[in-house]
């Protein structure tokens, strides 16, 4: 019980983080956009958003009214005992997390459209496990706004269009998008897998800090080239125009089927919101 209520505690902190402060990498961005933008109306917007991001700090307020879907990305130690109480620690926080930080209630049923009131519900909060080696779990939280998330993409490739049609499903998709999703963006990739799997790869790149390029060299280079694509299109910021359409790429892979090619786009707005922790047995927690 000890070891869950560590969990709970610190899966409120980690919503707090994410939703009021901006992660040090994507603040940065957003300043060296501001800086080098030419165009007048992409100036404008891109200084409302820093000091949108300045005053969510100095209030200790969310930084946008949309503080999304609560997805939890989880990595549990192989020695860190029964994880049977954990999904429920992380649903406590959510309801926590709407009342102390506060959230607006975003979860509704999928038909009826009734709101639970506290942004839980069947399958919210969203819980990826994955395991590890050691005596404690990582969780990460990445709060999903529906602006970004509805236009999400899937693309089932025929393996023949290869590299190029990939980079155009890519691109396709952002010049769909628009100025919906709140550019400067940050765009997902997940290549390969199944069709589910590459979407979920698409959501865990946005984890990455968008200044750490791949560690493969080959997906690095793709990252880059799909940014500078994607800053060509001249969507700007928040739709008006403007050389900073994006923020940055982070791509990530598995293997496929010899017959398939899985792309799965998934688009953050300007706000990346996301925050880490490590959560020892003993209690004790490291915030990275």
């Amino acid at each position: 019980m000890k070891f869950e209520k560590a969990v709970e505690d610190a899966a409120v902190e980690l919503i707090r983080r994410a939703v009021i402060r901006l992660p040090t990498d994507v603040e940065k961005a957003l300043v060296k956009a501001s800086a080098e933008e030419e165009s007048e109306a992409g100036k404008v917007q891109l200084k409302a958003i820093l000091e949108n991001v300045r005053l969510a700090r100095e209030v200790n307020a969310p930084m946008c009214q949309d503080t999304g879907l609560l997805v939890f990305f989880l990595k549990v130690g192989d020695r860190s005992g029964s994880v049977s109480g954990l999904s429920n620690a992380f649903v406590q926080a959510a309801r926590r997390a709407t009342l102390e930080v506060p959230l607006r209630p975003n979860a509704v049923h999928p038909i009826t459209r009734k709101n639970t009131g506290d942004n839980t519900g069947l399958g919210i909060p969203y819980l990826d496990w994955d395991f590890i080696t050691g005596d404690f779990i990582e969780v990460a939280v990445l709060p999903k706004g529906a602006g970004s998330e509805n236009m999400s993409s899937i693309g089932m490739l025929n393996p023949a269009e290869g590299l190029s049609g990939l980079k155009k499903f890519v691109v396709d998709t952002v010049i769909k998008a628009g100025g919906k999703p709140c550019p400067p963006i940050i765009v997902g990739v997940g290549v390969g897998g199944t069709a589910d799997g590459a979407l979920k790869l698409g959501k865990k790149a946005l984890l990455r800090p968008i200044d750490k390029r791949h560690l493969d060299p080959d997906i690095a280079k793709l990252e880059m080239e799909l940014l500078d694509a994607l800053n060509m299109t001249g969507i700007g910021p928040m739709g008006l125009g403007g050389k900073f359409t994006a923020l940055g790429v982070n791509v990530e892979y598995a293997y496929c089927h010899t017959a398939s090619l899985p792309v799965g786009v998934n688009i953050q707005c300007w706000a990346g919101r996301r925050a880490a922790a490590r959560i020892h047995l003993d209690g004790r927690v490291e915030y990275l």
